[in-house]
């Protein structure tokens, strides 16, 4: 039995006025600073706003925040949950930038 694993990777930045860019993002992300309480509470809220979405499946997607940017990775089982995801996480109160790593997977007979 073989597995097949296709990665469709979509990146995406969203910015408003004022606000941080992608570039910003990922030196935030890569500063090497501990993220904060409310780094973490931020990749809580974007989870659980994940995480109530009919029909999303969130366990196999990771988010990571710093300083209001998010960033999504892991897999999903459709192309519309790598956009639902993305669209999802905007809507979050404190989320400046989303950078959607997430790949799309497909799976064997398990």
């Amino acid at each position: 039995m073989a597995t097949v694993c296709i990665t469709t990777a979509f990146s995406a930045c969203v910015q408003t006025d004022g606000e941080m860019s992608k570039a910003d993002a990922t030196r935030a992300m890569t500063s090497g600073k501990a993220a904060s309480p409310s780094d973490s509470s931020l990749s809580m809220a974007v989870r659980q706003a994940l995480d109530k979405a009919p029909g999303f499946n969130v366990s196999g997607v990771f988010v990571r925040a710093r300083d209001g940017a998010v960033i999504l990775s892991g897999t999903v089982h459709s192309a519309d949950q790598i956009r639902q995801a993305e669209q999802i996480a905007r809507t979050v109160p404190g989320v400046l930038v989303v950078v959607n790593k997430l790949t799309l997977w497909h799976g064997g007979n398990g």
